[in-house]
């Protein structure tokens, strides 16, 4: 998948979320896509799926837990 199914695929999922799940459901399309996300910057995160620049601070944080995750045992696939 290239960089721009991502974000089609993340922009739907997100704005699918309920209400008051969007934020968490940002942060695990973050941890889910992180290998594809390598090379991004905040700015372009955010940019690229309409959100305002604040939240490229939280996908920085999302980005940098992902790599933990993984290295525990999480398949991203499954999510």
């Amino acid at each position: 998948m290239n960089q721009t199914g991502v974000f089609e695929r993340m922009k739907r999922a997100i704005e699918s979320a309920p209400r008051n799940g969007y934020v968490a459901e940002l942060h695990l399309q973050v941890i889910k896509y992180a290998d594809l996300l390598d090379g991004i910057s905040g700015k372009e995160f955010c940019e690229k799926l309409g959100l305002t620049p604040s939240w490229g601070v939280e996908f920085a944080k999302m980005r940098k837990i992902a790599g933990r995750l993984r290295e525990a045992g999480l398949e991203p696939e499954r999510i």
